[in-house]
């Protein structure tokens, strides 16, 4: 072991210890002296350098030229397709949203086309195929080319699918996918009824569909049944009011989840445009917080089952938990099935203090906190509406319009009144 061992920081290298003297030189010795280099040397070796570099780049710039070119030239490689039209019938579903390689995928899988690639190219070079594959489910042909595949899939008439429009209510729906199925008429509400414990439904949904059959475009094969429709528009329906945090955002405002779709449901059946969905959100959560009832023409309409804009004073006093003009807070069940905007009105209500609306005529919703503005805006309504032909109503007296004071029989009562 050496004295350095024991000194700390004074090892050789280090920043102030000693410097070791090379062997074979006395102590003492003067150090040996190199010759300096010559600088016509040194010019001479960097301007050969320079003029290597020089060539390097010039000469390995033009191959990279080159082969870009060559490249260019290339045709891209070709896709496996098949010709012709096919053999055989397969069934192949489009989910709504699909996209090009989502369909294309579905179609390699069903033996239809060759490769995905085929298929993307061909409807990428397809201007009329932009935008134009609706869901559902398409009758092809196995090992068809991409081109026939394309052909058929762009045509919405062969698109075997079941669109539930929003706001629709469930007896509608039903109807619909007994029509679709070529079932019974009854089949699918007694279904709705007898197996609702397999929808999928939330537990506080208590078996009731309503409010939970999302409004889409669905794909209908040889094999699908009403409940299997029931299912997948309770299971997009959940992934729906899962977004943006729905369930907090109803607790922010007061509401179960539940309650947000119910509110959801009437501002779908109230509002006149999608523009308005968000400010008639915000009438409803109002006058909840001010304990008013609600007084919406379309509860009384769902639970007479019916869809009109006459409803008369003897129908504001309509026996029925559904009855918005006697019963404060929310129905018991949402009143239809709300698409994407009003469930998003329900989470997200426009600013404002508005207690009142009417719709006076399409595209003109007035929206006030004041009694007495509505009153104008309700006789504008009803001066409206007694212009026009219509049945005659049912039931006696003047018909509320929320306010004191009689209109003339017959006119309708306006959303929103107090």
């Amino acid at each position: 072991m050496t004295d350095q061992d024991f000194t700390p920081g004074l090892t050789p290298g280090h920043l102030g210890a000693p410097v070791l003297e090379p062997e074979g030189r006395p102590p003492g010795a003067p150090r040996p002296r190199h010759d300096a280099p010559d600088p016509h040397r040194r010019r001479n070796g960097l301007a050969c350098g320079l003029t290597a570099l020089a060539l390097v780049v010039v000469f390995g710039g033009a191959g990279l030229t080159g082969y870009t070119w060559l490249q260019g030239q290339q045709k891209p490689p070709a896709a496996a397709d098949y010709h012709g039209a096919g053999t055989g019938d397969v069934q192949v579903s489009v989910p709504e949203g699909a996209g090009l390689t989502q369909i294309a995928s579905a179609l390699v899988r069903n033996g239809v086309v060759a490769s995905s690639l085929a298929f993307t190219r061909a409807a990428k070079g397809s201007a009329a195929a932009a935008g134009r594959i609706q869901p559902g489910t398409y009758t092809l042909k196995q090992k068809m080319s991409a081109a026939a595949a394309l052909a058929i899939l762009v045509d919405p008439a062969n698109a075997n699918g079941l669109t539930i429009p929003e706001g629709w209510r469930g007896n509608q729906i039903y109807t619909a996918i007994d029509k679709k199925l070529d079932l019974p008429e009854g089949t699918t509400q007694r279904a709705a009824q007898e197996q609702g414990a397999e929808l999928g439904l939330p537990e506080f949904a208590k078996g009731s569909p309503e409010g939970y059959l999302f409004p889409a475009t669905y794909s209908v094969t040889d094999g699908t049944t009403a409940v299997d429709l029931l299912k997948q528009m309770v299971e997009r329906a959940g992934k729906e009011f899962a977004r943006d945090g729905a369930e907090v955002v109803a607790q922010n405002l007061g509401q179960s989840l539940y309650g947000l779709v119910t509110i959801a449901s009437m501002v779908q059946g109230e509002a006149d445009n999608t523009e308005d969905m968000a400010k008639v959100a915000r009438v409803i959560y109002n006058r909840l917080a001010k304990n008013m009832p609600l007084q919406l023409d379309s509860t009384i309409n769902y639970a007479l089952g019916r869809s009109t804009l006459n409803t008369t004073v003897t129908e504001t006093k309509l026996d029925s938990p559904y009855n918005t003009y006697l019963h404060t807070g929310l129905p018991p069940t949402p009143i239809g099935n709300p698409g994407r905007q009003a469930i998003m009105a329900a989470v997200d209500p426009a600013q404002g203090d508005w207690l009142y609306f009417v719709t006076v005529k399409p595209g003109d919703t007035r929206f006030t906190d004041s009694f007495d503005v509505q009153q104008r805006n309700v006789a504008e309504f009803n001066a409206a509406r007694a212009a026009q032909p219509s049945p005659s109503a049912s039931g006696s007296g003047g018909a509320s319009a929320g306010a004191s004071g009689s209109q003339p029989t017959g006119a309708p009562t306006a959303p929103g009144g107090q």
